[in-house]
């Protein structure tokens, strides 16, 4: 187990006459360590952020942290968030911008048992519905709103169960359908017991209203420093290599990762398991935010009736001057 989350402390120049300290950066997690931040244990792992002349720290995040308000108080460089939160925050008085978005796809999906009678959103009506909050509940609302359905807990709408980061509502059946991820939770409840053909999944993706997710967002007011830049283009260049290797290797990427866990709550079946699924979000990304994919996602915030998550156009909501440099 990895007990330090920081990249070579040092770096020998002109063969160890001088030494040359690397550019400190801090990196805070959207979540625990598990392998769907693989990419940055790989390239911290395998020496390619020291090899940018950085060290960085990688922070895990939790239930209680909030990646937004760890970069509000200085308390990292970079944050991984997804975009939905980053807006809402943005609009809110939060300036983050989007430097990079590793993550192609959404692996958000709806999960439902059978046995409740949905076999599509339009029997949503008058169930419960498992939703995370703290800034993931923004793609729901946004779907729910274009469907119509209130989520005040009336006849013609959902009630919605604050969802914890569990699956236990849908296993002892205090909800119909619970929040999951095509790479975590739809397996936890697939491992409790209950068989894939009792279960009927609704993937954002799906259902058209996929939003970003897992991007790298920093302050604005840093991208006025060119020395902050540089950083960062060297972070994303090193992070994209270290992705693009768990990718090709997932099996060693989840064991890195496992490495790096502190907690040794994480089992080598699930992570190996994980990183495969996490390496299909990832997959045709080199990490330069696509702006089709940026559109859809504002479009699908702000088309909520009466209630959307944002209510304005973004404005210098990202940068591709990080991944141009860092990619070119």
């Amino acid at each position: 187990m990895k007990k330090l989350l920081t990249s070579a402390l040092v770096l020998s120049v002109m063969g160890g006459a001088a030494w040359a300290e690397p550019d400190d950066l801090t990196l805070q997690l959207k979540w625990v360590t598990q392998a769907q931040f693989a990419g940055y244990y790989v390239a911290l792992e395998k020496g390619f952020y020291s090899e940018e002349d950085l060290n960085v720290t990688i922070k895990p995040g939790g239930p209680d942290i909030a990646p937004t308000q760890v970069l509000a108080g200085g308390g990292a460089d970079v944050t991984v968030e997804w975009m939905p939160a980053a807006l809402a925050a943005r609009e809110k008085g939060l300036p983050m911008v989007n430097i990079a978005q590793p993550f192609a796809s959404s692996g958000m999906m709806l999960t439902c048992r059978t046995d409740t009678g949905i076999t599509s959103p339009a029997d949503f009506a008058g169930k419960t519905l498992g939703v995370w909050f703290f800034g993931n509940e923004f793609p729901f609302l946004s779907w729910m709103s274009q469907l119509g359905l209130a989520t005040d807990g009336s006849d013609a709408g959902v009630t919605v169960l604050k969802q914890g980061f569990n699956v236990d509502p849908i296993l002892q059946k205090q909800a119909d359908c619970v929040s999951t991820m095509t790479y975590n939770e739809y397996w936890q409840i697939i491992d409790a017991g209950l068989g894939a053909d009792e279960l009927i999944t609704f993937k954002y993706e799906n259902q058209g209203v996929a939003t970003l997710e897992d991007g790298l967002y920093v302050l604005e007011e840093r991208l006025s420093d060119e020395e902050f830049k540089d950083e960062l283009v060297r972070f994303v260049r090193a992070s994209m290599k270290g992705w693009k290797y768990a990718e090709a290797n997932p099996d060693e990427a989840a064991d890195i990762v496992l490495e790096y866990d502190e907690t040794g709550a994480q089992t080598v079946k699930h992570q190996r398991r994980m990183m495969g699924e996490i390496a299909k979000l990832t997959a045709g990304s080199e990490g330069a935010l696509d702006i089709a994919a940026y559109t859809r996602t504002v479009d699908s915030l702000m088309s909520g009736g009466s209630d959307p998550v944002i209510t304005m156009m973004p404005e210098g909501a990202y940068t591709l001057d990080i991944t141009n440099a860092a990619l070119k």
